[in-house]
């Protein structure tokens, strides 16, 4: 068995890549999509955001009509108020504590499987102290790269859909995504903890290329008696 860490910053292309190892073979786990699991109405992960951020004056309606969390209103607020750290402390044990359930799930089921976390905050988790240690419970680290102006473009693609906007909207999402990628720990700081850097910033054949040369590593590292 072989637990891999696949991080990134902010439109590095984690999730194409996450894609690209699952249909290689690999068991995948989504951080997001096990924070949106977590945060639905009735887990206790929803009750203690909106009792938490709900005692703030300042704070938004934070609930929609149909119950669910509004995340996009929640993101604004943390990240204007510098209250991000707040967020995490709430949401990352427990998002991790799921990773974790999953990957054992996985490997009783097969003991050679080859288990990718998706997570942009592996190394922020740690380094915060939400959950010291984490990046030290992988096998293995891959980290997407890829210059800062690009990602904050593929951001603000993904968010428009292509679509046109008023350069107003533009420049709202622009600032909102240099927030986000100001709270992120800097590549070059990560580069020399992680076993895998590909670099996200060619083609689709070159990033196809690196992914597949990376499984093949890990692939070898699975078969390799611990």
């Amino acid at each position: 068995m072989l637990r891999v860490g696949l991080t990134g910053g902010l439109g590095s292309g984690k999730t194409t890549v996450a894609g690209m190892f699952a249909l290689l073979g690999a068991h995948v786990l989504e951080a997001d999509t096990i924070g949106r699991e977590l945060t639905r109405p009735g887990q206790p992960v929803y009750r203690e955001l909106v009792e938490h951020f709900g005692q703030y004056p300042d704070a938004p309606s934070l609930v929609l009509a149909d119950g669910a969390i509004d995340r996009a209103a929640l993101a604004k607020f943390v990240f204007s108020t510098h209250r991000l750290g707040e967020l995490n402390r709430i949401v990352h044990p427990a998002v991790i504590a799921e990773q974790e359930r999953r990957m054992e799930q996985i490997f009783r089921g097969d003991p050679n499987a080859i288990v990718v976390v998706e997570s942009a905050l592996i190394f922020e988790a740690d380094r915060s102290g939400t959950v010291p240690g984490w990046r030290d419970r992988f096998d293995k680290l891959v980290l997407m790269t890829a210059p800062k102006e690009l990602r904050l473009a593929r951001y603000v693609h993904r968010l428009t859909e292509g679509r046109p906007v008023l350069v107003e909207q533009k420049t709202a999402l622009e600032q909102d995504g240099r927030r986000r990628i100001d709270q992120q720990i800097d590549d070059e700081e990560k580069i020399p903890f992680c076993d895998f850097v590909i670099e996200n910033s060619g083609t689709m054949e070159e990033l196809d290329r690196r992914v597949r040369d990376a499984w093949a590593k890990l692939r070898e590292a699975a078969a390799t008696p611990s």
